[in-house]
């Protein structure tokens, strides 16, 4: 067997006993109602603002919800995220480019709080590895900006192809960054037929509220978009990361 038939091996597996953590924790989670809302982005795309304001408006309505935080270094988004009045919590992943079910497995047993309906979880800034990772999530948002170019999503069709709702953010920039809209639209389409569009802005407020009662539909029982079969990526792990 050559090299690299070892590696594809070894990182199937890796991702196999991911998948059966990520289901036993999607199991446990639902006997507590708990669901666990998975967000996916590139660094800068306003995830984090975005984040911010929801769990606000959501604290203001009297919603237990929680956020974890996943960074390779520092506290800085904790922190932001900390002024809605939500509880947070910063994981720093030492490097490692994505979270991973058995992470967010030993942060929900030491930490989440009882009462808590919907765990919002801002994946590390990087839309390739953290997409092969099922962290046991009722609702996978991919988010992007509108500086970064409409062909983002034929880019990183596993990413916007596993979601099961697409954020547009900094609409508010759309203009001046020459956004072509309806190309995005149809790039979003071709690797994930139907999925819903939301279009945001966290300086005027667009799209809060639109992302936090989806949230909640899904939180209630509503069906969500189901995404066609992205291919995973081989995320170029070794047979070392397997514990």
């Amino acid at each position: 067997m050559c090299e690299s038939e070892d590696v594809t091996h070894a990182t199937q597996a890796i991702l196999a006993k991911n998948d059966g953590l990520a289901a036993r924790l999607r199991g446990d989670l639902a006997l507590r109602g708990v669901s666990v809302v998975n967000l996916l982005s590139s660094p800068g795309s306003g995830k984090t603002e975005l984040l911010g304001r929801v769990l606000a408006r959501a604290v203001e309505r009297g919603i237990p919800v929680a956020a974890l935080t996943a960074d390779l270094a520092t506290e800085n988004d904790a922190t932001r995220l900390a002024r809605s009045g939500a509880p947070v919590k910063q994981l720093l992943t030492d490097g490692l480019c994505h979270l991973e079910a058995r992470q967010l497995r030993g942060h929900v047993e030491d930490w989440l709080p009882a009462d808590t309906s919907v765990l919002f979880v801002e994946n590390v800034g990087n839309l390739v590895c953290p997409a092969s990772y099922d962290l046991g999530e009722s609702l996978r948002i991919a988010l992007m900006a509108v500086t970064e170019g409409a062909d983002k999503p034929l880019k990183y069709p596993t990413a916007f192809g596993s979601a099961h709702l697409v954020v547009l953010t900094k609409t508010d920039l759309a203009e001046p960054a020459d956004f072509d809209a309806a190309a995005f639209e149809s790039h979003v389409q071709r690797v994930n037929p139907g999925v819903e569009i939301v279009r945001s802005c966290a300086r005027t407020g667009e799209g809060v509220d639109t992302v936090l009662e989806r949230v909640l539909a899904v939180r209630d029982g509503a069906p969500v978009h189901r995404p066609p079969l992205a291919p995973r990526p081989h995320p170029g792990l070794t047979a070392d990361h397997v514990s």
